[in-house]
């Protein structure tokens, strides 16, 4: 395995300065654009948006301003460009908040961090994390299927066949809540499966 998930790791300040200069302004262009963003950025000159200090004068969408204007503008609140049909998944998160997905490469951007967790090809990932209108499963997913490992998609319950699912199949990691973790390793302990 790379020691890096890629080039974007080892970039010089230079670099990622330069990229910042480049990438924010067309960004934040793009999403004055967009009419959930449109008032809060009104003010906002995207070509003085070029350093980290001037991203982090930009304005923040709280979750309650998101839960607003996905209330009035259904489904997304006017925050994508895209209509709901040209994603993959749309998801539903606690608030309620609808999220759009894709299955793209590390479209949720989760491969780095389970590179950076030892995470890559030849491992199988146990993804407890639930399918259903939440995206978490879809994320962990995606991230694994981004740096080359397979997936055993478990959600939650049925521990006794998880366990032996897990044993079978040989995985190699876990992704879900540490409590369930807790869970499955008692069950295979009162199995008598080492995992």
């Amino acid at each position: 395995m790379s020691v890096h998930f890629d080039d974007l790791e080892t970039r010089s300040e230079d670099e990622r300065a330069a990229s910042l200069a480049e990438c924010l302004p067309a960004l934040v262009a793009e999403a004055r654009a967009l009419p959930g963003y449109a008032g809060a950025l009104a003010e906002v000159n995207p070509l003085t948006l070029t350093t980290r200090e001037a991203l982090a004068a930009l304005p923040v969408l709280r979750k309650s301003g998101l839960v607003a204007a996905q209330s009035a503008e259904a489904p997304f609140g006017g925050y994508t460009a895209w209509e709901a049909g040209q994603f993959d998944h749309v998801f539903q998160s606690p608030g309620p908040i609808y999220e759009p997905g894709c299955v793209s490469t590390n479209w949720w951007r989760l491969g780095r961090f389970l590179h950076a967790a030892g995470i890559g090809a030849g491992d199988i990932v146990q993804n407890c994390f639930g399918y259903h209108l939440t995206p978490a499963g879809m994320m962990f997913e995606n991230g694994a299927r981004a740096v080359g490992a397979a997936v055993l998609p478990a959600g939650t319950g049925q521990t006794e066949l998880q366990v032996r699912a897990a044993r079978d199949v040989g995985v190699t990691a876990y992704a879900g809540t540490p409590d369930f973790l807790k869970v499955l390793l008692d069950r295979a302990d009162a199995l008598g499966m080492d995992l």
